[in-house]
């Protein structure tokens, strides 16, 4: 509100703390900051650019609920444009083998051109479908996100071209396989219906109980790992 500096503000904070976790509204202010402080910084979201901590609790997710992460069939719905924590994930799911992703999503929100390009580059298969119950009987991980509407600005006639166009509900259950599970990064609104959440297939409490643990292990891997690194420090 001062209009101070993102660089000045972590050069203050970095004086009280071990280490700075960091959400912003705009994309690329983590490495800003990572390249201003001497402490370590986590990126706990910047805008619609990554979410790299829920990618990791989203991977530790599928490989507990799955018990693989290669060979997997994912399936990323809904905002995928402004979306960072789909943008993260395919990132990293990317790292393993015969890897394919299904984007589904309205028009006004497909998935940006770099993650596509990405994908390529590294030999992951992928294809767009508007067809979600198609897609559910394939994959092996349903992955519903939410239409921002916070991103949409005064477009408002975007948002409600997106809104409630793919719902994951009994229909959608009954196209998935037995084994297949419904995540999502949560806060939903109505894209996932309440009457889905008795379904053992639905992981994405689960998932978000996950992200305790997994931030649990980078806070001890980047203070603790280290001190055993540097012991002088």
């Amino acid at each position: 509100g001062k209009g101070e500096t993102l660089e000045d503000t972590i050069r203050t904070v970095e004086g009280y703390s071990d280490i700075i976790v960091l959400r912003h509204f705009e994309s690329g202010a983590a490495r800003r900051a990572a390249a201003t402080a001497e402490i370590p910084v986590i990126n706990a979201g910047d805008g619609p650019g990554q979410h790299p901590t829920q990618a990791l609790l989203d991977v530790y997710t599928i490989k507990r609920e799955i018990g693989r992460l290669d060979g997997i069939k994912l399936g990323l719905v809904g905002d995928l444009a402004n979306g960072r924590t789909v943008r993260s994930l395919a990132y990293l799911i990317a790292k393993y083998q015969n890897i394919k992703i299904y984007f589904v999503s309205p028009d006004v929100v497909k998935m940006k051109d770099d993650i596509k390009e990405y994908l390529t580059s590294q030999g992951v298969e992928w294809e767009e479908s508007s067809d979600l119950l198609d897609v559910a009987s394939r994959c092996d991980v349903i992955y519903q996100t939410r239409i921002q509407k916070e991103r949409f600005g005064e477009r408002i006639d975007h948002y409600e071209a997106a809104r409630g166009k793919y719902i994951v509900d009994k229909k959608v259950l009954r196209c998935a396989a037995k084994h297949a599970v419904i995540m999502h990064p949560l806060p939903r609104l109505d894209e996932i219906t309440v009457d889905v959440d008795s379904d053992p297939r639905a992981a994405y409490f689960r998932q978000a109980k996950n992200g305790l643990y997994i931030r649990m292990a980078l806070l001890k891997l980047l203070l603790v790992g280290l001190l055993h690194l540097f012991p002088g420090m």
